[in-house]
This record gives structure tokens, sequence and C-alpha cells, in this order.
């Protein structure tokens, strides 16, 4: 079971972390205990989250019993930001989000088996005590030197936001929840991202003063991209897990996207794949860059996980007819409708001039350049070449009544769109 560390360290998950020969010593003498907690300050969790997610998985593979803690309590004030106050939800959508946030992570853990998996919420623990319990059972155990020099509180303290006790107390909260869990349930592993780093070592410091027992923290990095620019992020904002906040074909989109440099990286930290696998998929990258193997081996494999197998075919169906590898009108209507809410896109409607919907939708910077690229043999709608310069939109060219997609190339591709305005679903 000590294995499992040098995994993760090849995998790129090890940075933080307390005494680590003693943690190997725990893993060594049997299944270990261990929790990662989620907050619900958003509808859904992210990618970022999936980090941290897929690192217990790895620790539950191995023979260790995880628990996943979404903090209904903590989220109803949520760990304090360099840049301000966060505003407070009422207790029912916070309790809405956990719920939703509970769904996200059920399918990626293994709740049945010697080793399962437990869900908790904090919310449990702390919903009944009184202030004067938390602040004689628990608050003297804080000395305040230690939580001012936590970088994040410091920070706000010397900015005009400045910082409420709400949000400085925050560290205790997550503290606590280890000093709960180690009781109920012998939990002695917590593991976070790098930003968590100082609420982790309060919950070590709290069980370690209030029991007289050492237990253990560990934190991942922090995902970055090989060109500096924040990970997780798109033209459209954060990429999340819900599907309704990012669809499964933007999602899909997001990983097969990947920069060559970051690619190997990402099948480590996200995927399942041996180390054989990678390699392989790492010499694809070098040896055949322009068939990026890798990018789609990436992203079929986290597209399956989140939103599982069947969707996973089918993003990757659109993905290909959208280039001419495939039949678009045998895409169902919501998947091509995901696929192309990704394209630039201008209305029409049947009878309109092919020439001004191609130059409208930006495929070509003008109607001359759209007559050109006609003539030439290199434009096409749905997939079918457009046979000359005063062909127009014919209403079967309207996908699901709807959509024509226009194309230049291989790769410049909009959309016409005959309802603009309307939810594809």
């Amino acid at each position: 079971m000590t294995d499992i560390l040098d995994e993760l360290a090849w995998r790129g998950l090890l940075a933080q972390h307390t005494d680590l020969d003693a943690l190997r010593a725990e893993l060594a003498a049997g299944p270990l205990a261990l929790y990662c907690g989620f907050d619900p300050t958003a509808p859904s969790l992210h990618i970022g989250n999936l980090v941290q997610i897929l690192t217990v998985r790895r620790l539950q593979d191995a023979g260790h019993r995880p628990f996943a803690l979404v903090g209904g309590a903590t989220g109803l004030i949520g760990d304090p930001k360099m840049t301000g106050e966060r505003t407070l939800n009422s207790p029912d959508l916070v309790a809405g989000w956990v719920e939703r946030i509970r769904g996200q992570i059920a399918p990626l853990l293994r709740f049945d088996g010697a080793n399962a998996a437990t869900m908790v919420n904090n919310l449990d623990w702390t919903s009944g005590l009184s202030a004067i319990d938390f602040l004689r059972d628990v608050g003297k155990h804080y000395r305040l030197g230690t939580m001012l020099a936590k970088d994040t509180v410091a920070r706000r303290l010397h900015s005009d936001q400045g910082i409420s006790f709400t949000e400085f107390s925050y560290q205790i909260l997550q503290g606590m929840d280890y000093l709960e869990l180690f009781r109920r349930h012998g939990v002695r592993l917590q593991t976070g991202g790098n930003d968590q780093w100082g609420n982790l070592l309060s919950g070590v410091e709290l069980v370690r003063k209030v029991e007289g027992t050492a237990v253990h923290a560990l934190t991942t990095p922090l995902i970055t991209k090989a060109d500096g620019t924040k990970f997780g992020k798109t033209e459209s904002g954060t990429v999340w897990l819900d599907p309704e906040m990012t669809t499964p074909y933007a999602f899909y989109q997001f990983w097969l996207n990947a920069d060559d440099a970051d690619v190997a990286g990402y099948l480590k930290v996200f995927t399942f794949r041996t180390r054989e696998e990678i390699a392989e998929l790492e010499l694809a990258v070098a040896e055949r860059p322009a068939a990026r193997e890798a990018q789609r081996a990436l992203a079929y494999d986290v597209t399956a996980l989140v939103h599982g197998a069947d969707v996973a075919d089918a993003v990757v169906a659109a993905s290909q007819a959208l280039f001419g590898r495939g039949a678009l009108d045998a895409l169902d209507e919501a998947t091509l409708g995901a696929a192309v809410a990704e394209l630039p896109s201008a209305p029409g409607r049947p009878g309109d001039l092919l020439v001004d919907l191609f130059a409208a939708t930006g495929v070509v910077a003008s109607k001359a350049a759209a007559r050109r690229a006609i003539g030439e043999g290199g434009a096409s709608v749905n997939n079918v070449r457009v046979a000359g310069e005063d062909a127009t939109l014919a209403a079967e060219d309207l996908l699901h009544g709807r959509w024509a997609v226009l194309r230049r190339g291989k790769r410049t591709l909009a959309v016409v769109d005959a309802q603009p305005g309307t939810r594809s679903d």
C-alpha cells in the first residue's frame, strides 16, 4: 500500500505534506481512513476539484478508506478569498448545492466493498453546537498569531476590504472537521489542494492538541499550464463538472485543445492510464503531433469519467462529424446543439444566399472571399460541397429544423441558426 505515495509522486500529485516517513509506516500497517473536503460555494464542482476527487480515488484503489466531506456548514461561510468578502448564500441554497455536489462526487468513488467510501456533511456536527461550546471546546486551542500568519488572512488584513470575523473563523471550522472525523471514524489523513495547506495544518494541530495524536496532511500542486495562463478557464469561463453549466461537448473540447507541452501532465493527473500507456502517448506527441493522439485519449477518458462512456461516445461522434468524418444528421438534437453552440453563428433562413451566410458567420472575410472559396470547391454546408455561387440555403439543410453547419477548408467552421436566441434543450 505504500506504493501509492510513489505513484502520486510520479503523477505530480505530491506537494506539501507532514511527516512522509510516518505516513508511509501507517500506510504499510493497513488500510488508512482519509478525507477530503468540498465546499458548496457554487452549484457545481469544477475541474480543479476533480484533481482532489481523483487523488482520493487513487488512494481508495490502493486499499484505503475515503470520506468525502461536502461542507454544508463551511459552505455557508466560504474559505477566505484574496480579493474580498464572499457573498453569504442562504441555507436553503447551500443545502441544494450540497446535494448537487454529492451527486457529482458519488460516481467517481466506490461506495461498496471492504474500503467503501463514505459521504459526510459537516453540518451534522456543527448545527447543534452552541457559540459557547464552540469557543470553549475548539476556539481555546487556537492562537491568533498562527491564524493571522495565514497568507490569505495576512493579505486581507492589509487590504482595503479587510476580513470579517466570519471568514477569519473558517480555518477553525475546517480544523474541527478533522477532529470530528478522527473521533467518529478514525480518520488520520486529510488531502487537499496546495492552497489549502494552512487549513489542513489547522486540523492536524487541533487533533494533536486535543487528542495528543499525530495525524497527517498531504496536498497536491495547483495545476498550471505551460504558457502561464490559468488552468481550468476558457473564453466562456470556468470548466464545470455540471453538464448544464459546461456542456459535455465543450468539456471534451477543453481537453482536446490541450497544448502538447501540457497533455502528458494532464494524462497523469486526470486519467488512470498506466505509465506504459502514457509513455506511448508522449512518444506520439513527439513523433506525430498533428495526430493529437494524446489529446484525444485525454479528452475521451476525462469526459467518460465525468459524464459516462455513452456521452463521451456521442461527443466524439459530434466532433468528428463537424469536421467531415461523420454524418451530422445522425446526431441527436441535444448533442448537435451543444456542439454548434461553440461555433461562430449568424441568423439565416431558407432562401438566403450561401455567399451572404458564409460572410455573415465569419467563415470568410467577405462575400468576395466566399465566392472564391465556393469556386475553388472549398466550401460546404453540412459536409456537402456548395455547388455554385448562386446556391441558397434550403429548408432541408436545417438540421433538426434549425442549424446548418458551414465549413471552409478543413477546420474553419460556423453555424447558421434559424432560431437564434432559442435554447437547444
